[in-house]
């Protein structure tokens, strides 16, 4: 579909830009259009320029040059303005201002582009049906995966396709971290202080490794693969702090490598499975190779096949790049559903309870060293219907506490969820124990 109101614009008549949002990645916007603004217009049909800027700090120094552009303090002035044809958002947040300005655009019957994945998790669909029912377009490549083209992609590239699974790395704060952690030894508390330093980590992380931002992007590729209604709710969500080196070190020895996996599928019943969580991934599995502050997202479909896609999930240049694609496709006057599938019809899929859940897990408890503690947790698993594939032991530390590991052979959720409850009733069981999926190797289901 194509907006009727782009089309009429003549190829020579700029495409005129309100910039909310001044931050590292506003000023990235600006630098591209200007950077490459002759090789832009080529590819739009027509230029692309920024006309008014607006942030919460007028007097704060920027790496750009604002003396070309109409300032406003109030974001919603933006939205008034003629000289404003479209509205970028990259201020953040669900909810307040953000939220304010896009419903306040698009009411007004302006396109609206954004970065803002928090946003679009919570609101996406009051958005998507505003935005839809006026024709406009409401695009947000930069908002999973930074300039990596995952929404193009699942919107139109796969449209011919029907997904069966959605799978990736998708915070690269907690790929960094674990990925120094397996390079280098490092326990999580001292990767992430210099993740902090390096600004790969923000002073309050918490959103990144808590598996919050990785889930808030997995909502908004579940309704794009599945034809969905956005349900951030739903996203059984878990982060990496409880991840230990020596976790790593033992995935290794196993043949596997620990990531923060986002995944998504519908199953036989109809329901949506939406997780994220540490995983043990087979060396050979494509996320096993992404390091770094990097995002991967592998996606099934029944007629291409098996897809990979990977790049910069952050920073100024990737995301910038990306909000400027957008840019580029409102220029031409691309439009379409806003979550590849008609608003009206996405379907409210009922959450998928992943404890009846098969596969095999990854089990690590902390023990007080003592005679009889490894017949207790087996015990345990075996009251619980568990069974154990494989038990290592590493020696006991200095303080006569030692750690277990066990891999389970194909097993339901619900009975190892049992099994640990368990365990934790035992004495010499200190602290609470730690569990991972484990994805299967190729060929084979998980």
């Amino acid at each position: 579909m194509t907006s009727q109101k782009t089309r009429e614009k003549s190829k020579d008549t700029p495409l005129r830009v309100g910039l909310a949002g001044l931050g590292t990645v506003g000023g990235g916007v600006i630098r591209v259009l200007a950077t490459h603004a002759r090789l832009i217009e080529q590819r739009a049909g027509r230029p692309i320029q920024v006309t008014a800027v607006s942030a919460r700090d007028r007097s704060r120094k920027r790496s750009v040059d604002l003396s070309d552009y109409a300032w406003e303090d109030d974001a919603l002035a933006l939205v008034q303005r003629p000289d404003v044809d479209v509205v970028v958002e990259l201020v953040g947040g669900a909810d307040g201002p953000a939220l304010t300005l896009a419903r306040a655009a698009l009411a007004a019957d302006k396109p609206f582009v954004t970065a803002n994945k928090a946003m679009l998790a919570h609101h996406g669909l009051e958005l998507a049906t505003l935005a839809e029912s006026r024709g406009l377009p409401l695009k947000y490549e930069a908002a999973v995966a930074g300039g990596v083209p995952i929404i193009k992609t699942l919107r139109e590239g796969m449209a011919a396709n029907s997904v069966s699974r959605v799978a990736g790395i998708l915070n690269g704060t907690c790929n960094y971290i674990l990925s120094r952690m397996e390079a280098e030894g490092l326990e999580f508390a001292a990767v992430l202080a210099d993740a902090q330093r390096l600004g790969f980590a923000e002073a309050d992380p918490a959103f990144d490794i808590d598996g919050v931002d990785a889930a808030h992007k997995l909502a908004i590729l579940a309704a794009i693969a599945f034809g969905a209604q956005p349900d951030f709710t739903h996203v059984e969500t878990s982060g990496i702090r409880d991840v230990r080196t020596a976790d790593i070190a033992q995935a290794a020895a196993l043949g596997y490598r620990v990531r923060l996996v986002g995944q998504a599928e519908v199953d036989a019943a109809g329901t949506l499975l939406q997780r994220v969580h540490p995983t043990l991934v087979p060396v050979d599995h494509p996320l096993a190779a992404v390091t770094g502050p990097l995002n991967a997202v592998v996606i099934d479909g029944d007629f291409v096949g098996r897809l990979l896609l990977q790049g910069a999930g952050a920073g100024e240049g990737p995301t910038a790049s990306a909000v400027v694609a957008d840019l580029v496709d409102i220029a031409r006057g691309a439009n379409g559903p806003v979550f590849a599938t008609p608003v009206a019809q996405l379907a409210a899929l009922p959450p998928a309870g992943s404890l009846s859940r098969s596969g095999s897990f990854y089990l690590r408890l902390t023990v007080m060293d003592r005679p009889g503690v490894l017949a207790d947790l087996t015990a345990a698993l075996r009251d619980s219907g568990v069974s154990i594939e494989s038990i290592i032991q590493p020696a006991p530390t200095a303080d006569d506490m030692a750690l277990v590991v066990m891999v389970t052979h194909e097993t339901t959720e619900t009975a190892v969820r049992r099994a640990l409850a368990a365990m934790q009733e035992i004495e010499a069981v200190c602290g609470a124990p730690l569990w991972m999926p484990i994805i299967a190797n190729e060929g084979s289901s998980e």
